[in-house]
């Protein structure tokens, strides 16, 4: 899923991002607002991964969706 697909998902996909990523906020969750970089760097913040390991997580999370 590409950034474009994640924005426009975003409602849908909100909930199981906060689910799967239990310390993402509902404050994050509005910044981040469906945009792919937004989400990378909050994993990156919130759970210490590099940006290489937090794309591969949002790239295994979209698979699933």
């Amino acid at each position: 899923m590409d950034g474009k697909e994640l924005h426009g998902k975003w409602e849908q996909v909100r909930g199981f991002v906060q689910e799967f990523w239990g310390e993402l906020t509902g404050s994050d969750l509005d910044y981040i607002a469906g945009e792919r970089h937004r989400l990378v760097g909050k994993l990156e913040e919130k759970y210490g991964m590099s940006r290489e390991e937090a794309e591969s997580k949002v790239d295994e999370i979209a698979d699933r969706l």
